[in-house]
């Protein structure tokens, strides 16, 4: 039975969800139908879309929004914040180490071939420290609960990670709506999350810097699945959106083409990928990035957000030994627990998984969005065979897991409002100071049943409460 968030097994509301509960109960649900309708011609409006590529209909799609927030404690809250904390201090340390001591290699932590035979991993950072020690300057850690005090993490997103603009649109919309709602439940601002992430990037710009730093957000371009949130935040920073093909290396600068000729940019939030960030370095057939830009940053001339190489801590091979990771970097236990993980790449893990799949879900170690990965228990005979011998024949492209019983919290549907599963990814910044927005994006599978939370594979999204004590 998955732990109900806002309902005890005495049917009493649970304590964060007293106000919101009682409110709730003297609704019209028929208003309430109404609140949710207008809150997609809103997100219509405001062209709240992402792209789903690889399918037949790869058109623009609204993310749907469910209107009944989930609702957080603040004690809750800075259980999960001190943990989240710890383990982005962490990786940002085994960034470096691996860059360039590579301790935790050294004292067997971690086996050599796991980091330099990764894909992720980019010779072309050995050596080099970013501006401020910095690589994880933007985290999204997604957590997932199984029980009053049971969170786990799931992944940890430090390459580029996206859908903060829906959770900032999501409490816009909520506030729009429902006003009284915010009077009678005291819940903490997510609203300054562009403010604090200019600050956050303008403080690490690059020691050469003379006077306001600048800063620019490079897309991929209008065709990319998450334009949208580039142009979004660009907007909302008030700083400028720029291609690849608007930048050029101009005396040891990377520099933006303005009105006024060509203007050094101090600090780029790039929502390019490692592979397209510069033709010269790394993909030759690349038009989304900019030719030299390595040159510019190695030199100290530039800081890049997040740090090019930074990709290698989401794998998920990488993710089975964050418990030792965090122990080694901080010298305590991990404060968030990992979901237990079998790695394929083992032959007496790899045996486990094959007589076991259809109790585990297994994952591609640089999967995302939810494809590539096997649900045990939903799948058929017949795809667990066919994924079988994927296993087999590259078991170290993957890891299992076991199913784990994610929380619920109630989505509206006609006749009310029913449980649905859901998982939470808050949105850390990085400095000389770690920030955590209170809060984050809850996305929820809106199918019965489903534990699949991604957009890309039907899941909406929620306005996360984190309340004031």
């Amino acid at each position: 039975m998955a732990f109900d968030e806002m309902i005890n097994a005495d049917s009493s509301p649970r304590a964060p969800y007293r106000n919101y509960h009682e409110w709730y109960s003297n609704q019209d649900p028929a208003r309430l139908i109404a609140k949710s309708r207008d809150a997609e011609n809103i997100f219509r409006k405001t062209g709240i879309t992402f792209a789903v590529y690889g399918h037949e209909d790869s058109s623009e799609k609204l993310i749907p929004f469910d209107i009944i927030p989930r609702v957080i404690s603040g004690s809750e809250w800075r259980r999960l914040a001190q943990g989240i904390e710890q383990r982005v201090l962490a990786l940002n340390a085994f960034l470096d180490d691996i860059y360039h001591k590579q301790e935790i290699i050294k004292a067997g932590r971690i086996p050599r071939e796991l980091i330099e035979k990764n894909e992720a991993f980019l010779p072309e950072m050995i050596g080099f420290r970013p501006p401020g020690g910095v690589y994880t300057h933007i985290v999204g850690t997604d957590i997932v609960r199984t029980g009053e005090d049971q969170f786990y993490v799931l992944e940890d997103n430090a390459r580029t990670p996206s859908g903060v603009s829906y959770m900032l649109e999501n409490r816009e919309t909520m506030m729009q709506m429902f006003p009284e709602l915010f009077q009678l439940n005291k819940v903490q601002r997510v609203e300054d999350y562009p403010y604090l992430l200019r600050q956050s990037l303008a403080s690490l710009a690059p020691p050469g810097c003379k006077g306001k730093p600048r800063v620019a957000v490079l897309t991929p371009g209008i065709y990319n699945s998450a334009y949208y949130e580039h142009s979004f935040l660009a907007d909302m920073m008030g700083v400028e959106l720029v291609e690849g093909s608007d930048l050029r290396v101009i005396d040891g600068k990377v520099k933006m083409r303005t009105t006024r000729g060509y203007e050094a940019i101090d600090v780029l939030y790039r929502r390019v990928d490692d592979d397209f960030l510069d033709p010269l370095t790394f993909r030759p057939d690349s038009c989304l990035g900019v030719p030299g830009i390595m040159d510019v940053y190695r030199a100290g001339n530039i800081t890049i957000a997040n740090a090019p190489g930074t990709g290698i801590s989401d794998d998920k091979a990488i993710y089975s030994y964050m418990p030792e990771i965090v122990e080694f970097y901080t010298g305590r236990k991990a404060l968030l627990e990992n979901v237990p993980t079998w790695r394929c790449s083992e032959p007496d893990s790899l045996k486990y998984v094959l007589e076991h799949l259809e109790e585990l879900v297994v994952k591609e170690v640089h999967g995302s969005g939810g494809y590539g990965m096997l649900v045990g228990p939903t799948a058929s005979k017949k795809e667990r065979a066919a994924f079988a011998e994927k296993l087999k024949s590259r078991p170290n492209n993957y890891i299992a897991q076991p199913t784990l019983s994610l929380s619920t919290v109630p989505i509206l549907v006609n006749k009310g409002i029913a449980p649905r599963h859901v998982d939470l990814r808050p949105y850390v910044l990085v400095s000389d100071k770690v920030q955590i927005i209170p809060g984050g994006l809850t996305r929820v599978a809106l199918k019965q049943g489903s534990l699949v939370v991604n957009s890309s594979q039907g899941g909406g999204t929620k306005d996360t409460w984190v309340l004031e004590d």
